[in-house]
């Protein structure tokens, strides 16, 4: 009995030093992120960022320091880096704000490099954690708006290269006729000298000259080309001036209370 106490007494103080050293690693890393979001506000990113990795690394479970991690990677325009932090804070973070914030700024990094599928999914995962964020269903309006015009440039695009490939096909074919035609003809005019005549009656030079005139298959002229490339301007301007008013909500670091 005496026996089983003592050890109870020996292993007590164990659990109360490994949560007080808990604690205290996470006091620790509540103050790393406060320098980490006074650096950030003062632009100082790339030192805010090792604030929160100083911060992850006392307490690798802490949301607000890997949420904010993912900020500051995003301001120095490391998008892959940033992209990876948000995904891993939607799958830490217990806090649903928290979790809405880190697929909304998720949503922000595919946007901007028009991967508008990823960008679809990520603020429908951001409005399933918190419906009530109007900016995040506006950035979704706008991202399926782009998705569709992108998924119809890409259907058009493939329609077009199968009319090229086609219209490459009808030319050859047509060459490879005109080729047998032209042997048969060569063919002829061993057999009759007469057809020499028939031929002579349009002239060379001029024959070239209509040619010259005709578009080739397959190409357009100039006046279509200039309107072709009129059209695809106008459509990016409009395209641009769409992302240019999408309301990205622009979240900033999440704030550490000072206690």
């Amino acid at each position: 009995m005496t026996r089983l106490l003592l050890i109870i007494l020996f292993v007590l103080p164990l659990s109360v030093f490994s949560q007080e050293n808990k604690a205290s690693l996470q006091r620790e890393a509540r103050g790393l992120v406060r320098k980490g979001n006074k650096l950030y506000g003062q632009e100082k990113f790339s030192d805010a960022e090792v604030a929160y990795k100083k911060a992850i690394a006392k307490d690798p479970n802490y949301e607000i320091a890997n949420y904010n991690l993912g900020v500051a990677l995003a301001e120095q325009n490391r998008g892959e880096e940033a992209i990876a932090q948000y995904e891993l804070t939607a799958k830490l973070a217990e806090n649903k704000l928290t979790k809405a914030e880190a697929f909304h700024n998720l949503g922000n990094q595919h946007f901007d490099t028009k991967n508008y599928q990823k960008s679809v999914e990520a603020y429908k995962n951001s409005l399933r954690n918190n419906p009530t964020d109007d900016e995040t269903r506006y950035n979704l309006a706008l991202a399926q708006k782009l998705l569709e015009e992108q998924q119809k440039e890409d259907e058009n695009k493939e329609n077009k290269d199968d009319k090229d490939n086609k219209d490459n096909k009808d030319k050859k074919d047509g060459e490879d006729k005109d080729k047998d035609k032209k042997e048969g003809d060569d063919e002829e005019d061993k057999k009759d000298k007469g057809d020499d005549e028939k031929d002579k009656k349009q002239d060379p030079k001029d024959e070239k000259k209509d040619q010259q005139k005709k578009p080739k298959p397959g190409q357009l002229s100039p006046q279509q080309m200039e309107q072709l490339l009129e059209a695809m301007n106008n459509e990016e301007k409009k395209t641009q001036e769409k992302m240019n008013a999408r309301k990205e909500k622009g979240r900033k670091v999440k704030q550490e209370k000072d206690w």
